[in-house]
């Protein structure tokens, strides 16, 4: 029983930091999430009758990418927006080594907001991360998100991430020079769209022996 009392502390503790954040009330799913999941995993792979000792780590942490983080935020919002509280829980884990779990995170947020654009990209970017290819599971979420919002730079471009991550160069072009005519010249974030669109140029331009394409 120690185990499960210990587990309830941390949902106590974690529930009363919400309080003292103010995080906002209609979010508080998001939290109860990760504390659900956290539970259901203990079940699963722990002894929650038994008496508690050391752990030992048994699985690699993960260091994320900065850069397409901050992309992220900057394309779809952060504190307070659904994408950010959903990505917050599903970099976390994906931290401590259980990309699994940033699946499920990914996929309860898209049945909870299913009209969220933001959500149906991030969905489709844990299962090409994930499967380490664009599985039909993946191209499912992107074409959701594509067609959520059509005008939004955001899906094309986590598309032609996926893209690139597969060694899909020649595919992944077109759109990610879709996202940065999707765009605005003013937004923060459209230099840096532009310089991987050059890098890509760049890439396949040495991969067949001839000069890049003028950036537009």
């Amino acid at each position: 029983m120690m185990g499960w009392a210990m587990f309830g502390g941390i949902a106590l503790a974690a529930a009363l930091v919400l309080v003292v954040l103010r995080y906002p009330v209609r979010l508080w799913t998001v939290p109860a999430a990760a504390v659900m999941l956290g539970a259901a995993g203990y079940v699963w792979q722990g002894s929650p009758g038994l008496p508690g000792r050391p752990a030992t780590a048994s699985k690699q942490k993960v260091e994320l990418d900065q850069d397409m983080i901050d992309l992220r935020d900057a394309m779809f919002g952060k504190y307070g927006t659904y994408a950010w509280a959903y990505a917050t829980q599903a970099d976390a884990v994906i931290r401590a080594g259980s990309p699994e779990l940033a699946v499920l995170a990914w996929q309860g947020a898209v049945r909870k907001v299913p009209e969220d654009v933001a959500l149906w990209t991030g969905f489709g970017a844990a299962l090409a991360e994930h499967d380490g290819s664009l599985s039909p599971a993946a191209q499912y979420a992107f074409d959701k998100a594509m067609a959520l919002s059509p005008r939004h730079p955001g899906p094309p471009f986590f598309y032609a991430q996926a893209l690139l991550n597969a060694g899909r160069l020649e595919e992944a072009r077109p759109w990610l020079e879709k996202a940065v005519a999707l765009t605005p010249a003013t937004a923060t974030y459209h230099r840096e769209l532009t310089l991987r669109l050059l890098a890509v140029d760049l890439s396949l331009a040495a991969r067949e022996g001839r000069e890049p394409a003028p950036a537009r």
